[in-house]
């Protein structure tokens, strides 16, 4: 079952940022000062895009709250922003993908406002959002544009072409009938053209430069062959990345059941990856 976090301690507030002609909402959710103070001290808090999945076609940034990055606010004293992003029924790639980068770039302008650690700004997210993650690491890396400290994409929708796992999938919550559309309804406007891996991280040949990765997937999944090899073309290029893989995990195994044992287990080492990882890289703004 979803398990809805409310916190007395965790409040959140909605920043709206221009793109384009649109008014992109921000979602930001952070501790409290007194939380925040015992949380972490005087020490400025990591800051986390979290990009909420769906398919590239539903969700909302309030997902926060029963996704693993309420855990980065609860637990670790993150402060997490996330875009309420076009969906793709209403503007597909690469818009999503446009008003991601465009809150990326309002939390490296706004880090002081925004009391963060400007050199620990990382991206997040789960499913497509992981997607999304894995995309606009690549492009904030190729554009430049702001130095991204470390990526969380959760098993994360990478492939827009069948693998081995997603070929024949019948799986809960997400299986090969639903890749399908979710893949034609995000990249529609392509028509026939190559893919790029801004559309499709997986379409992406040289992995070097892009920042340390930490993931986790179930082997019951469609997403289970595209993560194992985005993980080794990573590792390949000299990045360190890392994923854990969970038996009998089913997609976002660990919001719906996230009363399991097992689950819980998953959102434990997902917290001390992070911290791991937050002690381990930085990367100046």
């Amino acid at each position: 079952m979803l398990v809805y976090h409310y916190s007395p301690d965790v409040v959140s507030e909605n920043r709206f940022v221009k793109v384009g002609k649109k008014k992109l909402r921000l979602l930001v959710v952070r501790l409290k000062k007194e939380a925040q103070a015992a949380a972490r001290g005087e020490a400025k808090p990591p800051c986390v895009l979290w990009i909420h999945g769906g398919g590239y076609m539903i969700g909302m940034p309030e997902m926060v709250f029963f996704s693993r990055a309420i855990d980065l606010v609860e637990r670790c004293g993150a402060v997490v922003v996330s875009p309420d992003y076009s969906l793709s029924p209403f503007a597909p790639y690469p818009q999503a993908l446009k008003e991601c980068h465009a809150a990326l770039k309002y939390v490296k302008k706004h880090a002081d406002e925004l009391g963060i650690d400007k050199s620990r700004i990382i991206v997040g997210g789960e499913s497509a959002g992981g997607g999304l993650c894995a995309a606009l690491c690549m492009l904030a890396k190729d554009k430049h544009s702001v130095n991204i400290a470390f990526q969380l994409p959760l098993y994360p929708m990478i492939d827009c072409f069948d693998t081995e796992s997603s070929r024949d999938n019948h799986a809960k919550v997400w299986n090969t009938q639903l890749n399908h559309l979710g893949w034609w309804m995000y990249l529609r406007r392509l028509k026939g053209r190559k893919v790029p891996c801004y559309a499709s991280p997986a379409q992406r040949r040289n992995y070097e430069g892009l920042p340390p990765c930490y993931t986790f997937i179930g082997d019951l999944e469609p997403f289970y062959a595209e993560t194992l090899t985005f993980v080794e073309n990573l590792q390949k290029a000299g990045v360190d990345a890392k994923v854990d893989v969970y038996q009998d995990f089913y997609h976002a195994y660990d919001m719906v059941q996230a009363d399991k044992p097992e689950a819980q287990r998953a959102a434990d080492v997902f917290v001390a990856e992070f911290q791991r990882m937050c002690e381990q890289y930085t990367a100046e703004n």
